[in-house]
Parts: C-alpha cells; structure tokens; sequence
C-alpha cells in the first residue's frame, strides 16, 4: 500500500467497515484517511480472507452508491437511529 502514513488496527477496522458500507463513498474514505480508492481495495486486499475480498469486489464493483459523482442523490443519507454522533471518524462522547 502506498500510503503516507501508517494506518493503525483501530484505522484499517474503521476503513474496512466504511468500504463494506453501501452508501459510504470512497471520497468519504478519502476525506478522512487519505486513502484513494486504488489504496482501499489494496487495504481490503491484504486484511480480508480471499473469498471476503471477492464476495466484496463483487459487490462494490459498479455500486452507483460507492461513487460520489454517480449517485442519483446528493441528500437524505441514511442513519439508523443505533449509530452514534460521528465527526471525522471520531466517536462523540454521550
């Protein structure tokens, strides 16, 4: 991975469950990490099991959702009610 800086287990854990997520946008994943969309499959590539990097390729691949410029819309994300406050990947204290 060609990344500026080293990425700690808490980081490589929070980018590899945005990437899994269906609306988060690899320019999200980019604002907060500094990680390129390139950089991202190769982090999915080294830290998942083979048929989990597959079975998510498979998935990401064409998701409209995945892509900024793609999308149908430009609001409304969706939050479940469960999902704490958070701001710049930093969890908000309750």
């Amino acid at each position: 991975m060609t990344t500026k800086k080293e990425l700690t287990d808490i980081d490589k854990d929070r980018i590899i469950e945005m990437a899994w997520e269906d609306r988060t946008t690899f320019d999200s994943i980019l604002m907060q990490f500094g990680l390129k969309e390139q950089e991202v499959i190769d982090l999915m590539r080294t830290e998942m099991k083979p048929s989990s990097f597959r079975m998510w390729r498979e998935r990401v691949q064409g998701r409209k959702t995945k892509h900024e410029k793609l999308r149908d819309f430009r609001e409304g994300r969706f939050k479940c009610t469960m999902q704490r406050q958070i701001n710049n990947n930093k969890i908000s204290k309750r």
